[in-house]
C-alpha cells in the first residue's frame, strides 16, 4: 500500500450523502477530498484543469452510478466509466454505490472499474477499500459475489457443492463477459456505419454480412460458455439468435408469437446506450450546412451533447413519476424542449460563472436565458418529430416509416428513433450555442474555454455568424418550403465520419396549406418545373437526335466523300509523276 496522501474527486448526484461524505473524510488524516461535483460533465472539466496544472491532485475517483435508482442513469454511469477509462487510463475508478444488481456489477469489473463497495460500509472498512484501489490494486466487497449471482452467502455456496466448481465456473463466465463485450463493441461500430447515409451497396453488403457473423458468434458463445443449469440459476438471458435468411426468417416469422414489448425504462435505456457509444465518433460537421456547435472544440461538442442526453434522461424520469398521459404530451411539448435548453445552459456554462467586460462583471447564464423566446421561435419549436420522440420513450408507441407502422421494439423503429433522438440532441446543443454567438461570440474568456483553434480570431468568428445568418435566410424562404413541399425533414445524424445529414419522409400537408409569400411562389417553382421538365426533356431529346442526324448522316458523309476525293486526287498524282519519272 502507498504512504501517499489519499486524494479523492467524489462524484453523486445525492447533496445531502455528498455533503456528509466528503465531512467524514476530510477529518481523516493523509486523506483529502479535491473536489466533490454532482454531474459527469463537471467531472470531466475539473480533470481537464487538473490535468493542466497537476495531475497528482487526484488519484482516485469515487463514484455513483447516475441516481442509483434509474435504469437510464445508471447505464449512462457504466459510459461515463468507459470514458473515464479511455481518456485517463491510469486513474483508478472506485465504485461506491447503492447498485447490487449483477449485470451492473459485471459490467462495470469487465469495463475497468477497479473496486467496488456498498453504500453503508463502515468508513474504516471504506478507507481501507479506497486505500488500496488507489496503490494499484483491486478491492470488491466480500460479498459481491452472492450480488452478482442473485443470491444470499449460503446459496452461494450452496451452489458451490452441487454445481460445477467455482474457479471453473468463474473463469468460464470471464471469458464469456470479455469475449461478448468485445462482440458487442465490434457489432455497434458495424450496426453504426450501416446507418451511415448514401454508402455504397458493395460496402452495404460487406457490412451486413460481418454484423450477421458477429450475431452469429455471439449467439454461440452463449451457447458453450453456460450451461442451461447456469443460465436458469444465474439468470442469464439467451443471446440473440443467429442470422437467417431473409426467406426464412419470413417463413419463420409467419409461425412466431410476436416480440414481446420492453419496459419503457428498458427501450429508452437501450437507445440511450446507443446514442452514448455514437458520441465516441468523430463530430466534425461534414454537411455543407454550418451549425452553431461547429465553433465549438470536439471535446466541449461532446461533453455538451452528453449533458442533454442526461438532461433528457432525466427529464423522462420525472414525466414518468408524474404519470402523464399520451394526449398531454402534445400540449407540453414546446415547454419540454425550452426547459432541456435552459437546464443545458445553465449546466454547460455554470451557474454562477462570470465574466469581465472591461470593468463590468457578467453571469453567462443570465444573459443567454434572455435571449429564450429568440432561440425557442429560430431553433426549438422547429425541430422535427419531438412528440413522437417523447411518446415513443414514454409510451412505446409505433414509429410510421414511410407510411409503414413498425412495432417499438423493432429494429426499423428503434433505427428511426435513434436518428430522431440524434437530431434533437444537436438542434439542443445549437440552440445552447446560439445565445452565445449573439451576445458574447468575441469575449477572450469564452474562446479559451470552448472555441476550436479554427474560428477564434474576430475576422473568421465573424464570418462564421455571417454564414449562419445567411442560413437562416435560406431555410426560411427556400429549403424548408423544398421539404415541406416534398413531403421530408432533412434531420442530423451521427455517423462515424462526423455529423451526417440526411432526410425522412412525414407528411406535412398542413404545413403546405399555410405557406405564404416567398415559400409558397418556391413551391409554385418546383411545381412548374416539375411540369414542364418532362416536355424539354422530350424536345431537347428530339432537337437532339436530329442535330445527330444531322452531324452523321449528311455533314459526316459529305466530309467522308469530300476526303476520299482528296485522297484518289493525291494518289493520281503520285502515279503520274512516278510514270513520267520512268519514261
Amino acid at each position: 500500500m502507498s504512504d501517499r496522501p489519499l486524494k479523492l474527486l467524489l462524484i453523486d448526484q445525492d447533496p445531502i450523502f455528498r455533503l456528509g461524505l466528503r465531512v467524514a473524510l476530510e477529518a481523516i488524516p493523509d486523506l483529502q477530498v479535491t473536489a466533490a461535483v454532482e454531474s459527469y460533465t463537471a467531472t470531466l472539466q475539473i480533470l481537464v484543469e487538473i490535468a493542466e496544472q497537476d495531475p497528482n491532485q487526484v488519484n482516485l475517483v469515487v463514484l455513483e452510478l447516475g441516481n442509483g435508482r434509474s435504469t437510464t442513469s445508471q447505464q449512462l454511469g457504466l459510459q461515463f466509466c468507459r470514458q473515464l477509462r479511455a481518456l485517463y487510463p491510469n486513474l483508478p475508478i472506485f465504485l461506491l454505490s447503492s447498485v447490487q444488481q449483477q449485470g451492473l456489477l459485471l459490467a462495470a469489473k469487465s469495463i475497468g472499474v477497479n473496486g467496488y463497495s456498498p453504500k453503508g460500509t463502515p468508513l474504516s472498512e471504506l478507507v481501507i477499500a479506497m486505500q488500496q484501489v488507489a496503490a494499484g490494486g483491486s478491492y470488491w466487497f466480500d460479498q459481491t459475489q452472492a450480488i452478482i449471482t442473485g443470491t444470499s452467502c449460503t446459496d452461494a455456496m450452496n451452489r458451490v457443492s452441487t454445481s460445477s466448481p467455482l474457479p471453473f465456473f468463474k473463469l468460464r463466465n470471464n471469458l464469456r463477459l470479455s469475449g461478448i463485450d468485445y462482440i458487442n463493441a465490434t457489432l455497434a461500430a458495424v450496426t453504426a456505419q450501416l446507418q451511415v447515409p448514401g454508402i455504397p451497396v458493395l460496402d452495404q453488403a460487406i457490412l451486413a454480412g460481418q454484423r450477421r457473423e458477429l450475431l452469429a458468434a455471439r449467439w454461440l458463445l452463449n451457447q458453450l460458455l453456460v450451461s442451461p443449469q447456469e443460465r436458469q440459476e444465474d439468470n442469464i438471458p439467451v443471446d440473440d439468435e443467429p442470422y437467417v435468411s431473409s426467406s426464412l426468417s419470413s417463413a419463420i416469422q409467419q409461425t412466431r408469437m410476436p416480440p414481446p414489448l420492453l419496459t419503457t425504462a428498458a427501450l429508452q435505456s437501450a437507445l440511450f446506450t446507443s446514442c452514448v457509444t455514437k458520441l465516441q465518433f468523430a463530430l466534425t460537421n461534414v454537411t455543407d450546412t454550418p451549425l452553431e456547435i461547429d465553433i465549438l472544440r470536439e471535446q466541449k461538442k461532446r461533453e455538451l451533447l452528453y449533458l442533454i442526453l442526461q438532461k433528457l434522461a432525466q427529464q423522462l424520469d420525472e414525466l414518468r413519476a408524474s404519470e402523464i398521459e399520451i394526449d398531454q404530451l402534445s400540449g407540453v411539448q414546446n415547454t419540454l424542449t425550452r426547459d432541456l435548453w435552459q437546464a443545458a445552459v445553465t449546466d454547460f456554462f455554470g451557474k454562477f460563472s462570470v465574466i469581465k467586460s472591461g470593468k463590468q462583471n457578467i453571469e453567462i447564464v443570465n444573459v443567454l436565458l434572455q435571449n429564450t423566446q429568440v432561440v425557442q421561435t429560430e431553433i426549438l419549436n422547429k425541430i422535427p418529430l419531438v412528440f413522437e420522440l417523447y411518446s415513443y420513450l414514454l409510451f412505446q408507441t409505433e414509429m410510421y416509416i414511410n407510411n409503414a407502422s413498425y412495432p417499438a421494439v423493432s429494429l426499423e423503429a428503434k433505427t428511426q428513433a435513434s436518428m430522431i433522438l440524434e437530431n434533437f440532441l444537436i438542434q439542443v446543443a445549437n440552440g445552447v450555442v446560439q445565445p452565445l454567438l449573439n451576445s458574447l461570440a468575441d469575449v477572450e474568456m469564452i474562446k479559451q474555454n470552448f472555441y476550436g483553434s479554427r474560428l477564434i480570431s474576430t475576422r473568421e468568428i465573424e464570418r462564421f455568424r455571417n454564414e449562419l445568418s445567411w442560413k437562416y435566410r435560406y431555410n426560411n424562404y427556400i429549403n424548408e418550403a423544398q421539404a415541406i413541399f416534398e413531403s421530408r425533414y432533412e434531420i442530423f445524424v451521427i455517423a462515424p465520419r462526423g455529423i451526417a445529414k440526411t432526410s425522412i419522409y412525414a407528411p406535412r400537408n398542413q404545413e403546405l396549406a399555410k405557406l405564404s409569400n416567398i415559400p409558397l411562389f418556391v413551391t409554385l417553382i418546383l411545381e412548374f418545373s416539375d411540369a414542364i421538365a418532362p416536355r424539354l426533356k422530350s424536345l431537347l431529346a428530339f432537337f437532339g437526335s436530329g442535330i445527330v442526324f444531322i452531324l452523321t448522316q449528311i455533314i459526316g458523309r459529305g466530309l467522308g466523300l469530300i476526303g476520299r476525293g482528296i485522297l484518289q486526287g493525291i494518289g493520281s498524282v503520285s502515279l503520274i509523276e512516278k510514270n513520267f519519272k520512268r519514261k
